[in-house]
């Protein structure tokens, strides 16, 4: 029974992670297409709103009030991730989220603002 305990022991910290870190794509990388398609839905749209009005690294993944399930939620972050607009990052058991804005409107300028913008009075 000790030999168990030292080989949990000596397994390093990085070897015990539960999930995958995230792959982020840098925005200059994105076609247009891509990025307009991720700010089509209007769920990642919220997404998006809710992360402009926030500060960066605030919010963890389960903090979003929107009506689809958390693998779903998982995809839309997934999205937005390939689409240059997110970077997420570990901390603990949370997964926090910071939108890209400077970077991705150094490669669509103006697009966010628009979109944001054209929330204001949606019912979305």
């Amino acid at each position: 029974m000790p030999a168990r305990n030292r080989a949990r022991a000596e397994t390093p910290p990085a070897a015990t992670h539960h999930r995958a870190l995230p792959v982020h794509t840098d925005p200059a990388d994105v076609p247009l297409e891509t990025a307009l398609l991720a700010l089509a839905d209007p769920v990642r749209r919220t997404l998006v709103r809710e992360l402009a009005a926030d500060e960066d690294w605030r919010r963890p993944c389960g903090s979003f009030d929107v009506p689809v399930t958390k693998a779903t939620l998982s995809r839309h972050f997934s999205v937005l991730r390939d689409a240059g607009l997110l970077e997420q990052r570990d901390v603990g058991t949370k997964r926090l989220n910071r939108l890209r804005r400077a970077e991705f409107d150094a490669c669509f300028p103006g697009l966010l603002d628009l979109v944001l913008r054209g929330e204001a009075g949606s019912a979305d």
